[in-house]
């Protein structure tokens, strides 16, 4: 059994994955085996983080590239594999989040949530899958988010962005199962990280900070998601243990998207 969970031998390249998420996924692959590949689109935030996976025993490879620039992201891929090796699992996690009003919001600011989001997934996934079929396996794993499902005030393009990598994780699984490819998604609940914190702060008169009562009454669990619970998921839909998984989103939530929530 532990056989199916190893990813060692295995290449996983991590988008993103300078810290948060995208770090916690990648130190997990590193912790069942795997050789580890991320990308920034900062230079600093790829040396900072090639520090920080030092720290944590993680031999890693740090590439500097724009996941919604396509020639330069064919000219990255086709670097890592010539140095590193062919990619075997691709975590697409790199994303950003813009809170404003639909109304307020420009077209320019839709489009650059959706341009790094959504068409960023779509580059680096075609880019890789290519060398995967040549292989004869290969796992795509999108971060998507609640918002694949749900609505929420002041993140309509962020939405519309993760419901779309939910259709394109499901469209990529269709198009290229038969190639042994298993692309899932996971959907992270409410996460406790960094950016986060200020949601977290206990306030002056001792009382929780008015988001973090709200989602501590929407989350059957009764806390905040913590990077760690993403890295068991994380771990399972890059293994042998979900091969005939496809198409999937598996959402690590708290049990958020089954709860209707307390009766008042």
């Amino acid at each position: 059994m532990n056989n199916q969970f190893s990813l060692s031998g295995k290449i996983a390249l991590v988008t993103g994955a300078s810290y948060g998420i995208g770090f916690s996924i990648a130190t997990a692959f590193a912790e069942a085996g795997a050789k580890i590949v991320f990308n920034d689109i900062k230079p600093e935030l790829v040396k900072i983080a090639l520090e920080n996976y030092r720290s944590a025993g993680v031999e890693a490879y740090g590439y500097v590239f724009d996941v919604t620039k396509e020639d330069e992201v064919n000219a990255k891929i086709a670097e890592i594999e010539n140095e590193v090796g062919v990619i075997d699992i691709l975590v697409n996690n790199a994303g950003i989040i813009k809170r404003i009003p639909m109304c307020e919001m420009s077209a320019a600011e839709f489009r650059l949530v959706i341009d790094i989001d959504l068409n960023g997934p779509f580059i680096v996934s075609k880019a890789v899958i290519p060398s995967m079929i040549k292989k004869g396996h290969g796992k795509v794993i999108n971060i998507c988010s609640m918002m694949s499902e749900l609505g929420r005030e002041t993140v309509s393009a962020y939405a519309a962005a993760k419901g779309g990598l939910k259709m394109l994780t499901r469209n990529i699984a269709s198009e290229y199962g038969e190639f042994n490819i298993q692309c899932n998604g996971i959907g992270p609940g409410y996460i406790a990280t960094p950016q986060t914190a200020p949601l977290r702060e206990i306030q002056p008169d001792g009382s929780r900070h008015p988001f973090d009562s709200f989602i501590i009454a929407k989350t059957p669990a009764a806390r905040w998601g913590t990077t760690d619970d993403l890295k068991g998921p994380a771990v399972f839909l890059a293994s042998d243990a979900s091969n005939f998984v496809n198409g999937h989103i598996l959402y690590v939530d708290g049990g958020i998207l089954a709860y209707i929530g307390k009766q008042p």
